[in-house]
């Protein structure tokens, strides 16, 4: 029986992760992507993998001392501020703390880490500026697909199409009517470039990691990428059509940025304003969509999904890669576990397949859902409430006094007086 042939929409994480699995397992795919060429889009700042998840399909699939080369542990450190300006949490001046005991959650750069992905494949693997019009079962091949691109091609006699294409899939109607929905929120994206050089006050504020501020209706969220740059996230709870109705000329981006504090961010404290008005390289406003959380389909023989398309979340709990790459994981090994199979040697491609999308969806399902009712908790109440911060904080401190047997005291924070000598109760 001949190997089946399998195609990947789209070369984020998630697709990418999984087609350097095949590849590892005497497995081809082809992955096809509607960008014009690897570096035609920035990828996005910086995330955190976890060990169940991202280290673990990173691990299977080859490429974790190529990961480690490129990490940056101290990226988890945090620190956390009221809207006022008080500090509750900053893992920068804590010298004796550490996480719990998890495997840690090394961030790295998203395109760092889609570089790593993209050069482990061979390069037939890879098509680019192939954007797809529509995708149908293929009428000359029974249970078989075919995709048409815009460009007028198309790709035929397709055993399994994997939609690996984000939010507005082009793949998931195959499968579900549902589609992405406004989570209420939405966030401007603020660059600061060189902050080594061009912003030392702002890298010296967010420290070697991310620096979170929540409140009610409102949160900004500063995040140390790898690059020598800061990205700042200033998020409002406000309808989808804010954007164009709140006033704001955002082809001006410094006055953007001085109306945006203004009008939702006035009674913070200075150095709150300012990571806001010194991240001034790039500004970029995105609205923040999702899917339901629980999100479940009847399997659909030959067709499958992997990532945002298949349960978009918001990044209010850190999830979104980590799940995708865990999707990738799964898929993949669901389908190499049948390939040297006795029984599934005496079987078909279609059958074979939709088992191995039926074991994967099961697991996909139970553990999109459990994350997505983290950032669903984190854009209800965590991110977006007034003691947001300090809820975060009391967790951190109840570790850190299991840790080290000490208490913090109120003041312990205090950047006046940074020894920790002076900010430790026994």
């Amino acid at each position: 029986m001949p190997a089946p042939k399998i195609v990947v929409v789209g070369a984020g994480p998630a697709g990418l992760t999984f087609a350097r699995l095949l590849q590892q397992n005497g497995l081809h795919c082809t992955v096809y992507d509607a960008e014009r060429n690897r570096n035609a889009r920035n990828q996005g700042g910086t995330l955190d993998l976890h060990s169940e998840a991202g280290q673990r399909a990173l691990k299977e699939a080859g490429l974790w001392d190529e990961f480690s080369k490129h990490a940056r542990p101290e990226g988890e450190c945090d620190k956390l501020v009221k809207f006022d300006g008080t500090v509750v949490w900053d893992e920068n001046v804590l010298k004796d703390f550490a996480r719990p005991s998890d495997g840690g959650k090394p961030e790295i750069d998203r395109e760092k880490l889609r570089e790593i992905l993209l050069d482990s494949l061979e390069s037939s693997v890879i098509q680019w500026d192939r954007r797809v019009k529509r995708i149908e079962a293929d009428p000359r091949q029974q249970g078989k697909y075919a995709i048409h691109f815009v460009d007028g091609t198309r790709d035929t006699d397709i055993d399994l199409v994997v939609g690996a294409d984000g939010a507005w899939s082009k793949v998931r109607p195959l499968i579900t009517d549902t589609a992405p929905y406004y989570s209420g929120t939405t966030a401007v994206e603020l660059w600061a470039l060189n902050v080594s050089e061009n912003h030392q006050w702002l890298s010296g504020y967010v420290g070697r990691g991310s620096c979170f501020m929540f409140d009610e209706g409102r949160a900004i969220l500063a995040q140390r990428n790898g690059n020598d740059s800061i990205r700042v996230y200033a998020c409002v709870r406000q309808p989808e059509t804010w954007k164009d109705d709140c006033g704001i000329d955002w082809t001006d981006p410094r006055a953007a940025r001085q109306a945006l504090v203004s009008g939702y961010f006035d009674d913070c404290s200075e150095d709150l304003k300012r990571l806001v008005v010194e991240t001034s390289n790039e500004l970029v406003v995105r609205q923040m969509y999702m899917m339901p959380v629980g999100i479940s389909w009847e399997t659909v023989p030959g067709v499958t999904l992997l990532g945002d398309a298949a349960h978009l979340m918001t990044p209010f709990a850190g999830v979104g890669v980590n799940v995708a790459m865990a999707d990738a994981l799964v898929l993949a090994r669901a389908i190499i576990s049948r390939k040297d199979n006795f029984f599934a040697k005496a079987l078909s491609n279609r059958q074979n397949i939709a088992g191995a999308i039926k074991e994967y969806e099961k697991f996909m399902f139970g553990f999109a859902k459990e994350n997505a009712e983290k950032t669903y908790e984190g854009l209800q109440r965590g991110h977006f409430s007034k003691d947001g911060v300090e809820k975060r904080a009391d967790k951190f401190k109840e570790h850190y006094t299991k840790l080290t047997g000490k208490v913090l005291s109120d003041d312990a924070f205090d950047h006046e007086a940074r020894s920790l000598s002076t900010v430790v109760v026994d």
